[in-house]
Formats: structure tokens, C-alpha cells, sequence
């Protein structure tokens, strides 16, 4: 059987974040790296069971103003891809006036959409008629207008795909457009994810699955992942992108890559809509073709950003994971506990987290973690950032439907 021929070094040279760390990657990043919960409560959700989350620490006039005129026609969610697709084009030093649109390529995944804006013509339909309700409510909320606007935007008229794999959806657009890149499909990709699903309905539906922490009275602590107490994630909002080129492409143009992309796995489990499998089969199987693909042993991984939900099978199953796999116990974060669950969002903010981890040789805290569940065997880094050359890392994110994705990262 003849071997696939080996994919062509990916070179990430920008990144775009908007987060309830802040806008932009550096202010998401410190705040990140300070290692304290950004969960407050949210009056949307007053009198529900869980009425906190982790919001933009924005006002909706400053977003507006940000994205520009067409902001009312966009829902959040969209609003907040363009904004991180335009930093992260600035921070690759491209311009979308003079680059070649036709082989710029926009992955941008999604998990949920509008879910807000929905809950919110809805209740005009019922209180008003369907005369009242706004002709923009589709594309306020189908979860590829994220890919749509971002294309728009910037002028980027190569292929274009929405990946929805639910929480692992930004992961899978990275990996996706790493493909796009070593097909020769494109000659530049702008990959990420985006959400903006906090609503009452999906707050709710959420804590009935009995996914949410419900430490109404700790909400600075609800997130904990890794901890023996752990009790369920917060909702959060965001979103990351990342370009990426070819590495030879970007050397050509003079372009210096923060990281580069040496490997992405994706499996399926197969198994259940919303639990992973014990043994985390899948899962290993997705870590194990990203450090195959990157050329790398497992022994070579020096930081482990993990998926890190603060649930308890959850976590459970991924320090398992970390721990058999990866024995020699690399360092292990989880961003989760500052930032919340972006849900779509989440595996390319972390994807971009952990290249800016590469780039600082500093691992982030892990936040409300004092020290992980005695049973798990991982080397999770608790309290204070660490200073670490951290040269080879890789980035987990798995989704409900057994999605399971990782990326591997090396310095450049």
C-alpha cells in the first residue's frame, strides 16, 4: 500500500480573538494567564435555575461600532467572527484590497447560531403576528453566516464551509482548512469558530442535561475543571480565528509564523449523542494521528491544552486519556475555568491559546483549581502561570455527537 504523501507544514501568521477576556488575542491572553474566573451574573437569565455566565466585557453600541454599518443586519455571533477575522488578517500582515480573493479560503464553524435572536422574534410572532417579525431573522441566526459575513467582509471568495461538530466545530474548521491548504485549494485560510448562544432557552436546556454548574452562590468558582468538586461548565461567548499558509508561502512573503500547525486528527465515536465512551477510544485515536502526522511521539508533547469542560465524566475521561497516553506528564491547562464554554467557539480560542502559549513559553493557570481530583495522574498547572519553552503542544476539543479533534502545534 503505497503511504499518503506527507501534508505540507502549515504556518499560523495571525490571530484574531474576542472573548470575555477582551477584544483582541493579547487582552484575552493576559487575562487568561492572570488565571481568574470572568463568570458574573446576567440579567437575561434572572429567575432561571443558573443565571450567570461569561459575556464580552463590551457594550452592544461598542460591537456595533466596531464591525461597522452592516452590524444590523448581523446576528451576535457573526459580529463577533468578523471582528476576530479582521485581527487576525491584520496580524498576518495581509490586506484584503490587494490580496488574491479567489484563493483566500473561509472555514469559520459554529455550534448553535442565534439562538437569542431567535427566542427573540419568536416572542414577536406570538405577541405581535408574522408581519412584525424582522425579514433578517434567518440569516440572523443560521450558524454559517458566521463563514458568510467573515467572506464579505474580506473579500475572501475561495471555499467556503461552515463545520457545526458542536463544542470540537472551531477545531474542525482549523484542521478542515489545513486540508484546503495541502489540496492546493486555496493559498490562504481563515479558520476558526464563533458563538453567541446565551439564552434562556439555551441556559435552560442545558442545565436539564445537568451540564451546567449550579454554584449560583460561588459564581467566581463555578468552573473548575479538573477539581475532585467539579459540577458542570458556565455559557460563554466568542470567538477565534487563525490564518494559516502554507509554511513556504508565508516564508515567501516575509511573513514570521507564530506557530506552526504539524498535525490535526478527527474521529467519530460512534457512541452516544452527548457522553464519550469509557476508554476514550476515539479520542486517543485523534490524539494519536496528530502526533503521527506531525511526526512526533507521544513522549515529544511538552503541554496538553485540554478540552477541560468542569464536568465530571468529562474530565474524568480526558485525564484518563492524558495520563495513558501521555505518561511522562506534560503540562496540562484548560481555559475554561477564565473564560467559560464557548461551545463552537471554544477549539479555536484554544487552538489560539495554546499557539500564544508556544510563543510566551508560559502556561496559563488552570482557574478555581487547587489541585486535581486525586485520582486523575496529570500535571495540571494550578494557581500561578508557568514559565515553560514549551516547543511541541497539542489542543483537544471534543463536541457532542462524538466529535473528537486535535490539533498539534509546534514552534517555528
Amino acid at each position: 500500500m503505497t503511504p499518503a504523501p506527507a501534508k505540507p507544514p502549515i504556518a499560523v501568521t495571525g490571530l484574531g480573538l474576542v472573548t470575555p477576556g477582551g477584544a483582541g488575542a493579547e487582552a484575552t491572553w493576559e487575562a487568561v494567564r492572570a488565571g481568574r474566573s470572568l463568570a458574573a451574573r446576567h440579567p437575561a437569565l434572572d429567575g432561571l435555575p443558573v443565571d450567570f455566565s461569561c459575556r464580552l466585557p463590551l457594550r452592544e453600541e461598542d460591537i456595533d461600532h466596531a464591525v461597522g454599518r452592516k452590524s444590523w443586519r448581523m446576528g451576535r455571533f457573526a459580529r463577533l467572527a468578523v471582528l476576530a477575522a479582521r485581527e487576525a488578517v491584520r496580524d498576518a500582515g495581509l490586506d484584503p484590497a490587494t490580496w488574491p480573493g479567489a484563493r483566500v479560503a473561509t472555514v469559520i464553524g459554529c455550534g448553535m447560531g442565534g439562538t437569542e435572536k431567535w427566542e427573540e422574534q419568536s416572542a414577536r410572532l406570538d405577541r405581535y403576528g408574522p408581519d412584525r417579525v424582522s425579514p433578517l431573522s434567518i440569516p440572523m441566526i443560521i450558524p454559517n453566516l458566521a463563514a458568510g459575513e467573515v467572506s464579505i467582509d474580506l473579500r475572501a471568495r475561495g471555499v467556503g464551509l461552515a463545520p457545526s461538530t458542536a463544542c470540537a466545530s472551531g477545531a474542525t474548521a482549523i484542521a478542515l482548512a489545513r486540508d484546503l491548504l495541502a489540496a492546493d485549494l486555496c493559498d490562504i485560510a481563515l479558520a476558526g469558530g464563533a458563538e453567541a448562544a446565551i439564552s434562556r432557552m439555551s441556559v435552560t436546556g442545558f442545565w436539564r442535561m445537568g451540564a451546567l454548574s449550579e454554584r449560583t452562590d460561588e459564581i467566581g468558582g463555578a468552573s473548575r475543571p479538573f477539581a475532585p468538586d467539579r459540577d458542570g461548565f458556565v455559557m460563554a461567548e466568542g470567538a477565534g480565528v487563525l490564518v494559516l499558509e502554507r509554511a513556504a508561502d508565508a516564508a515567501a512573503r516575509g511573513a514570521r509564523p507564530r506557530a506552526l500547525l504539524a498535525g490535526c486528527g478527527s474521529t467519530s465515536d460512534a457512541h452516544h449523542p452527548t457522553a464519550p465512551p469509557e476508554g476514550a477510544a476515539g479520542a486517543e485515536a485523534a490524539l494519536r494521528t496528530a502526533l503521527d502526522e506531525a511526526g512526533l511521539a507521544p513522549y515529544d508533547v511538552d503541554h496538553v491544552n485540554a478540552h477541560g469542560t468542569s464536568t465530571p465524566l468529562n474530565d474524568a475521561t480526558e485525564a484518563a486519556l492524558i495520563a495513558r497516553v501521555l505518561p511522562h506528564r506534560p503540562s496540562v491547562t484548560a481555559a475554561k475555568g477564565v473564560l467559560g464554554h464557548t461551545l463552537g467557539a471554544a477549539g479555536a480560542i484554544e487552538a489560539a491559546l495554546t499557539v500564544l502559549t508556544i510563543q510566551h513559553r508560559c502556561v496559563p493557570p488552570i482557574a478555581n483549581l487547587q489541585a486535581p481530583a486525586p485520582e486523575f495522574d496529570i500535571d495540571c498547572v494550578t494557581k500561578r502561570a508557568r514559565e515553560q519553552d514549551v516547543r511541541t503542544a497539542v489542543s483537544h476539543a471534543f463536541g457532542f455527537g462524538g466529535h473528537n479533534v486535535v490539533l498539534a502545534f509546534v514552534a517555528s
